[in-house]
């Protein structure tokens, strides 16, 4: 029992020092002060503009679906069915202002970044790959050129000279005296 609290302790470890979790909660704690920023900007241009054409307070836009919807000055209740939909229409514009701001200055130039990134990382390994083949076609060269030098121009089979591995046309003028 005491060993399946322990890899349980260890899982939840090891998840919150995986990294991802910090990194959701800056998320979170961004978006929050962000929502703060969004909503300043919603009831303090938007429903104004909005307000241009009615009434500057958006909750305010609603209809009624039964009944007459009046509110009792006594009791405070309302009489009928009333729909909110100015409160639903803040909210979807708060939502739209939110979304475009976070794509257009936070998703888009990422990509735009990770993409020029990717770009340049691909240029290297090309560049790379460049230099390993030629590389090997220069080292072939050198490998072509000392077997025909030490052949006397005539390679036989497997690169060897006329005699074979053994015989006189493998060797090298200059190395155990003159032949």
């Amino acid at each position: 029992m005491s060993e399946k609290k322990v890899s349980l302790l260890e899982g939840f470890k090891a998840f919150l020092t995986r990294g991802n979790v910090i990194d959701l909660a800056v998320a979170v704690v961004i978006g929050a002060a962000f929502t703060n920023i969004v909503n300043a900007v919603v009831k303090g241009v938007i429903n104004p503009l909005v307000g241009a054409f009615g009434t500057q307070d958006l909750d305010n836009y609603s209809s009624c679906l039964r009944g007459p919807c009046t509110t009792d000055p006594a009791t405070g209740e309302m009489d009928g069915i009333e729909i909110l939909w100015g409160s639903v229409l803040s909210a979807t514009l708060s939502f739209l202002i939110t979304a475009a701001v976070v794509y257009f200055l936070m998703v888009l130039p990422m990509a735009k970044y990770l993409a020029r990134r990717a770009a340049v990382q691909a240029a290297k390994e090309g560049v790379q790959e460049t230099l390993e083949v030629s590389e090997l076609e220069v080292l072939k060269e050198i490998r072509d050129a000392l077997v025909a030098q030490r052949d006397g121009g005539a390679a036989g089979p497997g690169g060897f000279g006329a005699g074979g591995p053994g015989g006189d046309g493998g060797a090298l003028p200059g190395r155990d005296g003159e032949r």
